[in-house]
């Protein structure tokens, strides 16, 4: 499920800026990055399996490993994982509605802080 049309796509943000906001929202880092990009993940754990809503950018400026870089931020997206194969994101998958309506809201907070700071 791809959430289009949240205004983040639109921002371009640096490095340092995103990761305190993004952390500040819950959505951690971890391993989802290269020298060229990065993808915060938000996870859901509920009855009907485990969800994670992704926000992904890439360097427009600098280097991601280096933490200088200037990102261009995408259109944010939510999957299911499935155990062993990985997160899913095909159209056919099934999202609860409250998760839906909690990613919407955040990424409405984290939208609305990061335009307040950029």
């Amino acid at each position: 499920m791809v959430f289009e049309n949240s205004t983040l796509e639109t921002m371009i943000v640096s490095q340092d800026i995103l990761q305190n906001v993004m952390n500040k929202n819950g959505l951690v880092l971890g391993g989802s990055w290269d020298y060229e990009r990065m993808t915060f993940d938000y996870k859901y754990e509920v009855p009907e399996g485990i969800y994670y809503l992704r926000i992904p950018g890439y360097a427009v400026e600098g280097d991601v490993g280096a933490r200088n870089a200037v990102l261009q931020l995408m259109d944010p997206y939510m999957g299911k994982h499935y155990y062993p194969t990985g997160v899913e994101y095909g159209s056919d998958e099934h999202f609860p509605e409250r998760l839906v309506d909690h990613a919407v809201k955040k990424i409405r907070t984290i939208a609305d802080e990061l335009k307040s700071l950029i």
